[in-house]
């Protein structure tokens, strides 16, 4: 058995960021093979994540990544168990690495990204496994990526929600602030679509049915229940839709008619919003 020194176990260490028992133990376990210490050092991080699986992830760091031309974003999310974690360098790096990855690949899905190989020859989701193994807590990923005439970006204090907004029609307006207002107001508000047309049917037909049942429980004739359902369904779209909403910082408006003030006929396309923990 091959004699593990302590420079071996620095050097190891300075290769992967492993702590020095960890490294020391794995060296010891290869014999001596720094390549063969580094597969056990990830596989380490492989069986924290299937033990810890089912452990909630309500922590974590959101950053985001605008094109100089301002029509493309990318949003990453990740996830981990504790506060204390969040706020590790290392932890903050990966984020940092992992948006990197995203804007030099471009890419288009969470899968694809996950799947991108460094320099190092390592995946990014064999990066995420690493530090798994090193921190001993789950760590989850999510990803975003929008595209639009102009793409306006935000993320709150506690860096652990973040949004992308696509809006159209901007014409000469400077879109920087009302973008962060729309984008703000996304946070803040939660709406689940853009407008009515893009609420999913699901939901409508579920909202329908509380309201029919609201308005039965309420002793109202069954020949009214539809109507006072879709009553009912108008006030969900106004307040659940992100242009039928009320602008949190001035209710006079809707967001439809802030935007349409700030530059006629602009409107947003698609956002994209991610909460740790909420």
């Amino acid at each position: 058995m091959a004699a593990i020194t302590a420079a071996d176990v620095n050097k190891l260490r300075t290769m992967t960021g492993a702590g020095m028992m960890d490294c020391k133990k794995a060296l010891t376990e290869a014999d001596g093979d720094f390549e063969a210490a580094r597969d056990i050092l990830r596989k380490q991080g492989q069986k924290i994540a299937d033990k810890r699986a089912d452990n909630e992830t309500s922590e974590g760091f959101v950053a985001v990544a605008v094109s100089e031309d301002g029509t493309a974003g990318k949003l990453v999310a990740l996830a981990c168990e504790t506060e204390s974690v969040a706020k590790v360098a290392s932890f903050r790096e990966l984020v940092q690495r992992i948006l990197d990855a995203a804007v030099r690949t471009n890419a288009t899905s969470q899968e694809e990204l996950l799947a991108t190989k460094e320099e190092d020859g390592l995946t990014i989701q064999e990066h995420i496994t690493d530090l798994m193994g090193k921190i001993g807590e789950k760590l989850n990923l999510t990803y975003a990526t929008l595209t639009a005439e102009k793409v306006a970006s935000y993320i709150h204090s506690d860096s652990k929600k973040g949004v992308l907004v696509g809006l159209k029609n901007v014409g000469g307006a400077d879109t920087a602030a009302v973008g962060r207002d729309v984008a703000m107001q996304i946070v803040a508000m939660k709406p689940v679509a853009v407008d009515k047309d893009g609420v999913d049917a699901s939901i409508t037909e579920r909202e329908i049915e509380i309201g029919k049942e609201q308005a039965r429980a309420e002793g109202k004739p069954e020949a009214m229940l539809e109507k006072i359902a879709q009553g009912k369904l108008n006030k969900f779209y106004k307040e659940n839709t992100l242009l039928n909403q009320e602008f949190v910082k001035d209710n006079s408006l809707t967001i439809a008619q802030l935007l349409d003030k700030t530059s006629k006929g602009m409107t947003v396309t698609d956002f994209k919003r991610v909460a740790i923990g909420a």
